[in-house]
């Protein structure tokens, strides 16, 4: 008689991903779309101060912006086809990338604006900052997801300890580049964290940290830079000590002259002389009055050819003053579209990882533009921020990009309440088991 042998029962986790649950979502598709058109139609007319440098032309500006983009909507639709699953290891692997990329500008990078800003790759300048901001609201998804309150809705104190350090790590390399990017970091995974339930007291406590060490580190800046005279060279903006010695000023001296800049004037802004320093803000303002309620119409632009940012950091400006306030206010709605779809989804998606990322993509790109748009109307002080998908750029871009493509590939694969008990099983099994903690935020 031959023994007989038991199987012993598979312990193993499925490695197949499971089929797409839906299609990917139409809304944030047509989102897409009609922002890369409306960038297409907008970049064509803001160019025209970068016609005379191109070798093409007339088209050279507009070629480069569609190639760009043609190359975005490929990451876009290949992201898509993923399971989002693949985000956890991409996160990982990207965050490294980002970083490393940030401290080599940081020592090694091109000038641009009067900071290191840049590195080329292949002739094309890539802009860590970028990278970087997304980075940390990946991270900081993942983070939230591997801390989830066992007892309750929202994550642990570990957890919050552990974002934290992530937005003090990435705030840190970012803060070099200038204030703005910093503060939309922390305004992103902060909103992160509260939407993913952090308790109050937690988050005060996180806040007053951080608080200590921005008066650490505006302390440090004022006993090493202000009243210091810096060695300018020719990429660096300058002025002159009282002594009458060059030097390029102090980041700190740049953030309070921009803050007094914008707060402290008795004038009104349109009453101005436009000036070396406020030159572009005021023909900003002069675009936006120039289109009033309708627009000029596309291709009509007056400012386009004076305002010397008017395709990157003043692009909204020119959207105004051809299509008008109705034009501008559509804009603004494509973006608080995405963020309320992007909402939709996440409330009702059955795990947390997929619900948490797709809200950090949507935030990231609504509150970029919101900054952009209250940069070019006024509402805050003057600084460099590009209009997601909209400006000229090939890092920004390719990041917006990568959240689109991460908010579909979760409209697609994510199982949500109405779904097939089946299905949302099969998803569970095919995750790593820190990625199948259940949604405790969805809403039937």
């Amino acid at each position: 008689m031959e023994p007989t042998t038991t199987a012993p029962a598979s312990t193993t986790v499925a490695t197949s991903k499971p089929k797409a649950l839906a299609k990917a979502d139409k809304h944030i598709w047509g989102i897409f779309i009609a922002l890369c058109i409306i960038s297409v139609i907008e970049l064509y007319s803001a160019s025209s101060r970068e016609v005379a440098a191109s070798s093409l032309g007339v088209i050279g500006p507009i070629v480069r912006h569609l190639f760009m983009l043609g190359m975005g909507v490929g990451i876009t639709w290949i992201l898509s086809r993923r399971h989002y699953s693949d985000f956890a290891i991409f996160t990982v692997v990207f965050s490294v990338l980002s970083a490393a990329a940030m401290i080599y500008v940081m020592f090694y990078g091109n000038y641009v604006n009067g900071a290191r800003r840049s590195f080329s790759l292949l002739g094309v300048g890539i802009y860590p900052a970028e990278m970087v901001k997304i980075s940390a609201v990946l991270l900081v998804a993942l983070v939230m997801t591997l801390n989830q309150d066992p007892h309750g809705v929202g994550i642990t104190k570990k957890g919050m300890m552990w974002s934290g350090v992530v937005i003090m790590f990435f705030s840190a390399l970012l803060i070099e580049q200038g204030l703005t990017n910093t503060l939309l970091l922390v305004a992103i995974t902060y909103s992160m964290m509260l939407i993913g339930g952090v308790k109050w007291l937690h988050l005060a406590g996180l806040t007053g940290f951080f608080a200590l060490c921005a008066v650490a580190f505006v302390g440090y800046l004022y006993v090493t830079e202000v009243n210091v005279d810096i060695p300018a060279d020719a990429t660096q903006a300058t002025e002159l000590s009282e002594e009458g010695v060059t030097r390029a000023p102090s980041r700190i001296e740049t953030w309070i002259a921009r803050y007094n800049r914008h707060g402290s004037d008795s004038i009104p802004k349109w009453e101005l002389e436009p000036t070396g320093k406020n030159r572009q803000e005021i023909l900003s303002y002069m675009a936006q009055a120039n289109g009033g309620i309708h627009g000029v119409g596309p291709g009509n632009s007056r400012e386009a050819s004076r305002l010397p940012l008017a395709f990157s950091d003043y692009i909204f400006a020119i959207v105004v003053e051809e299509l008008g306030m109705i034009g501008g206010l559509a804009v603004l709605l494509l973006y608080l579209w995405l963020l309320a779809r992007a909402a939709g989804i996440a409330s009702r998606c059955s795990i947390t990882y997929p619900a948490l990322i797709v809200m950090g993509m949507a935030v990231m790109i609504a509150f970029q533009a919101l900054f952009h748009m209250g940069i070019v109307t006024g509402v805050f002080p003057v600084s460099g921020q590009p209009l997601p998908l909209i400006s000229k750029g090939g890092t920004s871009i390719f990041v917006t990009c990568v959240a689109f493509g991460i908010m579909l590939s979760v409209s697609r694969t994510a199982s949500r309440h109405g779904n097939k008990k089946q299905d949302i099983s099969e998803e569970k099994e095919s995750l790593p088991e820190q990625l199948r903690d259940e949604n405790k935020m969805q809403l039937n």
